[in-house]
């Protein structure tokens, strides 16, 4: 649930971080925090709504052209300010993240016995810590990214800056969904594309183990591999209309009331044209006739339909349906 927000400019980055993270609210959160580059780097964090936070950073006047941002939802950690993002090494690496880092325990325990000192309950500290490590030693922020990543198991995607390194920031995408937004002299990353519709509509969506650096005028990906690779630029139709909370008291509600649109949506060019097998990629209808059993993989309220969707399926295709709980399913 999650969101991450950066970006590298030649204007105040703040609004653009602020706003950005309010157009995540959406996705559930318990805190909300900023971090910039000026002079060192400055940090707010707050627990509670974004508004909050933003009014914590319009009183102590928080300004940069280089920052990252991020609403949290617990789950390393109680919900606290100490344990909300972004998390800082030795005041010089910053770090977001969304996901979850499976071996943080021997990560923490290894970067202890360096003299590394942590001040939250989370894994995310891990991972500015160990990009810290790695950039003392080779001295280049993109190189320690791509080496923490390495090391790093689990599901999650980070954003992260460097006080000696004040013109870029590096992400990286592991498992969870991150994004790069291509600005006219500046740069974003975000979780959705929601947070940087009010910059650009250009974005390039990271595929599974990418790293990227981003400047005010660049942007290089490698893959897992650290092989340079060039992704498709997109242009977003997405409304900034849409991600409004409108008359709704919250965004749950907006998303129930939006159901039946959304149904409709999807379902009718395939009535209307007639159901083509293609629609699932091009060797669908030979796998459809292999099929002898269906997993539904969801969260939350999916979860929950997924549970009514296996009786549709059932009923209708004659297959076993099996439900299960995304974040437990690896572990079964």
């Amino acid at each position: 649930m999650c969101g991450i927000i950066g970006a590298v400019a030649q204007r105040n980055v703040v609004p653009i971080l602020i706003e950005g993270l309010s157009r995540l609210e959406y996705r559930g959160y318990d805190s909300a925090g900023v971090a910039v580059l000026n002079g060192g780097i400055k940090r707010v964090r707050a627990v509670g709504r974004v508004a909050g936070m933003q009014a914590k950073a319009t009183e102590e006047g928080l300004h940069g052209l280089v920052g990252i941002g991020h609403t949290r939802w617990a789950t390393h950690g109680g919900v606290t300010e100490y344990n909300a993002h972004p998390h800082i090494s030795h005041g010089e690496i910053a770090v977001v993240h969304n996901g979850i880092i499976e071996n943080h325990d021997e990560h923490r325990a290894h970067l202890q016995s360096l003299g590394y000192i942590f001040e939250s309950q989370t894994d995310t500290e891990v991972i500015a810590h160990l990009i810290h490590h790695h950039y003392a030693q080779c001295g280049d922020l993109f190189a320690a990214t791509q080496r923490a990543v390495a090391e790093l198991v689990g599901a999650f995607a980070i954003g992260a800056m460097a006080l000696k390194s004040p013109d870029i920031i590096t992400c990286a995408r592991v498992g969870c969904p991150l994004l790069i937004g291509l600005g006219e002299g500046e740069n974003f990353i975000a979780s959705d594309v929601s947070a940087v519709l009010s910059s650009t509509r250009r974005v390039i969506y990271l595929e599974e183990g990418d790293v990227a650096e981003l400047g005010r005028d660049h942007v290089t990906i490698v893959d897992r591999s650290g092989t340079r690779v060039a992704r498709p630029v997109h242009v977003s139709d997405v409304s900034l209309a849409s991600m409004e909370l409108g008359p709704y008291s919250h965004f749950m509600q907006k998303e129930i009331h939006e159901q039946p649109r959304a149904l409709t949506d999807t379902i009718e060019p395939v009535i209307s044209e007639g159901f083509n097998p293609l629609l699932f990629g091009t060797e669908a209808e030979a796998i459809f006739k292999d099929i002898n059993g269906i997993l539904i993989l969801a969260a939350g309220t999916s979860y929950y339909a997924g549970l009514t969707a296996k009786y549709w399926i059932e009923a209708i295709a004659k297959l076993p349906v099996s439900v299960e709980i995304a974040s437990e399913y690896r572990y079964r």
